[in-house]
């Protein structure tokens, strides 16, 4: 078993931008098939449009509210909502007016070598990597 503090698991931002926090993973875990992060995002911050190649992915919003983006679809979103991003789905997400804090669960585990960046286009569709 692997219990895992919040408060042990240090702050980082990543490539898109947002603040994050590994709570367990297969580096500090026996976590093998996926991964869960805490992410937060300063009032109007947004995260880099990306996707991922092999990994789905679920938002789970803690605190805060603000606009999710997924193949060019958007909605609002605010504490208890659920999003989920298929893998190559486009996405993105932007807090409010207040600090967005969610948790983010990646199957398999996130990886930096899956997580590929939009070239600044804002519309879609665009073909995610193959």
């Amino acid at each position: 078993m692997d219990v895992r503090s919040r408060d042990d698991a240090e702050s980082f931002t990543t490539a898109d931008g947002s603040t994050i926090r590994v709570l367990l993973d297969d580096v500090v875990a026996a976590a093998r098939n996926q991964s869960l992060a805490e992410a937060e995002l300063a009032p109007g911050q947004a995260t880099q449009r990306h996707c991922h190649g092999a990994s789905e992915e679920i938002y789970f919003v803690l605190e805060g509210s603000g606009e999710v983006e997924v193949d060019g679809r958007r909605a609002r979103v605010g504490p208890g909502d659920a999003i989920l991003i298929t893998p190559g789905a486009w996405h993105q997400i932007q807090a409010a007016d207040s600090p967005l804090r969610f948790l983010c669960c990646c199957a398999p585990p996130y990886s930096d070598e899956d997580t590929f960046f939009d070239a600044g286009e804002t519309s879609f569709p665009r073909e995610p990597p193959s």
